[in-house]
């Protein structure tokens, strides 16, 4: 059994990249990631679309992951993922995908951490930037 702060860790080895998509921006590598057992990651730019962009319930984020993704394979934990958000990525992208909603009460659990390593390892390990067009 892996400690809180060694469990985010195990991600760094499975072959995927790791990104924030927070509002806090950079300042989450400071105040967040220390607390948690993460290094430093790159932040995800996101536009301030006030949720104007899609259909009604949409999540600010998830337009900008999808895009982000751009096909490759990608895991998006939240605490806000909602229905809405689960059919319009099932229609937007075409690779493989996992939406898990994390509760915001308790936080990520072991068994959320088996869930996100076992989705990861089925994605096969495929990893690199987003595609150029």
């Amino acid at each position: 059994m892996t400690s809180a702060t060694e469990r985010p860790l195990l991600f760094l080895d499975v072959g995927c990249d790791l990104v924030r998509a927070t509002t806090w921006g950079e300042e989450a590598n400071k105040a967040v990631a220390p607390r948690i057992g993460l290094p430093g990651l790159p932040v995800l730019d996101l536009p301030d679309t006030g949720g104007r962009e899609g259909p009604r319930g949409l999540h600010w984020k998830t337009r900008p992951l999808v895009e982000w993704a751009d096909g490759r394979p990608f895991l998006w934990v939240d605490d806000e993922i909602s229905a809405v958000d689960r059919q319009w990525v099932a229609a937007a992208h075409p690779g493989p995908y996992l939406l898990h909603r994390v509760d915001p009460a308790e936080g990520l659990t072991d068994g959320d951490f088996t869930t996100l390593a076992v989705t990861v390892r089925s994605f096969g390990g495929r990893r690199g930037g987003p595609r150029r067009r």
